[in-house]
């Protein structure tokens, strides 16, 4: 009998095909070895991003119960991850949404393109050779651009890679009752402390940098503690998703390299968007059920397990012509890799503009990706972050 597991690897190298297995038995499907509900139609998924009510993204609650039997140092974890909005249901999501929603218009990331300019050549021009891709540019990247709009010092910068890495140990952990790992632990207390006096600092010297904002936004309507659990978010979201963007990009375009002057002549932003429907970093999504109700044919129990397959969604033939092919300028393009409705990505507009900016200076500098061994498979925040090294040589 077939059973969706988002963990197959055939769900990976080849989507639309994994996934066309499963479309006739309906957009709602149980999965016995993820012990969840998957969602996987486009339309049934859409609907489920803007259902705020019946489905719950709260990660925090069960994170405190858990608290209780731990060390002190795990409360530190979920005290941190109180202030993440991804991780909160309305009202809550809403009162920690609503401060930062005019940080990340596209306006104004479009004002940060010179800054992310600069810090895009900053790595790029050090590129040459053979290089470890996530350690030379698809790590630092985003976290370099990250520090740089939040006003970091340069010397502070390197510091955010490590404790996002860390992190992402218990923000990927699939069960909340195993105790967090002291890596993330010690990041979390780092992460608080660094961000209280970057705050602090802000308040009596602006930097006139999009901390600025972040302060000016929050003002009296945030405690101090929730924004630094935004400022984590800003930094963990926008590292990790960022850098296995950019990681997926990079290995397709060493397995394809005819693709490397098909994207010479076509607009990189139709290219980008469709990078990021097929190799998107995130490919499924964690909810509960909190009102039973009924979704795609099927009951939903309270405390039901629900996973949002963006992957599945993103290769829907009912909303993409040929889905299972990579078109680098399909329009329209109406990919979920950034969710939708209440939770969809407030860093979308930066991540968009950080990925097209370094694939245009690797395609102007470099004519050749070589793969010095196997390319890793596509990464993606399903289970856990895949962090496999890949050597390419850039010619």
């Amino acid at each position: 009998m077939k059973d969706i597991d988002l963990n197959d690897p055939a769900s990976v190298a080849n989507p639309f095909t994994y996934w066309s297995r499963f479309r006739d038995e309906g957009p709602v499907q149980w999965s016995e070895a993820h012990r969840a509900w998957v969602i996987l139609g486009h339309a049934e998924l859409s609907e489920a991003f803007r259902d705020g009510k019946s489905l719950s993204a709260d990660r925090v609650t069960p994170l405190e119960r858990v608290a209780q039997h731990r060390p002190a140092s795990f409360a530190k974890v979920v005290e941190l991850l109180g202030g993440w909005m991804v991780f909160r249901d309305p009202p809550l999501h809403t009162h920690l949404r609503d401060p930062l929603r005019n940080v990340f218009t596209p306006r104004r990331v479009a004002n940060l393109q010179q800054t992310v300019s600069r810090v895009v050549e900053e790595i790029v021009d050090g590129l040459a050779g053979e290089i470890d891709v996530r350690k030379d540019f698809a790590g630092p990247l985003p976290a370099w651009v990250i520090a740089e709009v939040l006003g970091v010092r340069p010397d502070e910068r390197d510091r955010f890679q490590q404790w996002s890495d860390d992190l992402a140990t218990i923000v990927f952990a699939t069960d909340p009752h195993v105790t967090a790992p002291e890596q993330a632990m010690a990041a979390a207390g780092e992460f608080s402390d660094f961000f209280q006096e970057l705050i602090d600092r802000e308040r009596s010297d602006p930097s006139g940098t999009l901390m600025t904002l972040l302060v000016d936004g929050a003002g009296d309507e945030l405690s101090d503690l929730e924004l630094v659990g935004a400022c984590t978010l800003i930094l963990f979201a926008g590292h990790e998703t960022t850098t296995s963007l950019l990681m997926n990009t990079m290995g397709l375009l060493a397995s394809q390299p005819d693709l490397i002057e098909r994207l010479r002549v076509n607009d990189t932003e139709a290219a980008l968007e469709e990078f990021l429907r097929v190799l998107g970093p995130t490919r499924s999504m964690y909810r509960k059920v909190a009102v039973q109700h009924e979704r795609g044919g099927q009951t939903f129990a309270v405390g039901d397990n629900v996973l949002l397959c963006v992957a599945a969604a993103n290769h829907d033939p009912d909303v993409f012509v040929n889905p299972g092919e990579l078109v680098l300028d399909r329009d329209p393009n109406p990919h979920l890799t950034f969710g939708w409705g209440l939770h969809h990505c407030l860093g979308a507009h930066l991540a968009r503009l950080e990925a097209r900016l370094a694939l245009d200076a690797l395609l102007a500098k470099h004519q050749t990706f070589e793969a010095l061994g196997p390319v890793p498979p596509i990464e993606g925040t399903v289970i856990s972050s895949i962090q496999q090294p890949m050597q390419l040589r850039l010619t």
